[in-house]
């Protein structure tokens, strides 16, 4: 059996002084943040409200910010339309992925343009097939 033994520790149960109590209440009142303080750290609203009617005036703000966001998002335009803006990319391809597949499609046509412009006739031909006349060069400027 479990025998209960008694704290070894005295406790002190004597009453305070009611001077003792005094120096300690005014050492916290004197530790006691002011005002300005608590606002800052928002432990105290900010405003002339009763604290009863405090709650529900922060209610009110809440609800006027879901409603501007409500708003906000009516008037938004859908997807469709900001594809036509060419403010979001035409792509089936995953968000994580587009900005590599748009670099893709840099390298592609870099690619395609380099090849066409290794194609490209000379002005010898071009002066044979009667598109430049002999007397132009177009390497000069």
């Amino acid at each position: 059996m479990a025998e209960t033994t008694a704290p070894s520790q005295n406790i002190d149960d004597t009453p305070i002084s009611p001077i003792e109590r005094q120096q300690s209440l005014e050492k916290h009142l004197q530790m006691r943040p002011d005002v300005k303080d608590l606002k800052d750290k928002n432990i105290l609203k900010d405003t002339n409200a009763a604290p009863g009617l405090q709650a529900k005036q922060q209610e009110l703000e809440r609800n006027q910010i879901n409603d501007s966001l409500r708003k906000g998002l009516e008037k938004r335009p859908d997807k469709e339309e900001l594809i036509e803006r060419n403010i979001l990319p035409n792509s089936t391809a995953a968000p994580a992925l587009q900005g590599q597949q748009k670099e893709l499609e840099k390298h592609m046509r870099a690619d395609s343009l380099e090849q066409k412009i290794q194609q490209r006739p000379k002005p010898e031909e071009l002066v044979k097939e009667g598109i430049l006349k002999e007397d132009e060069n177009p390497l000069v400027e």
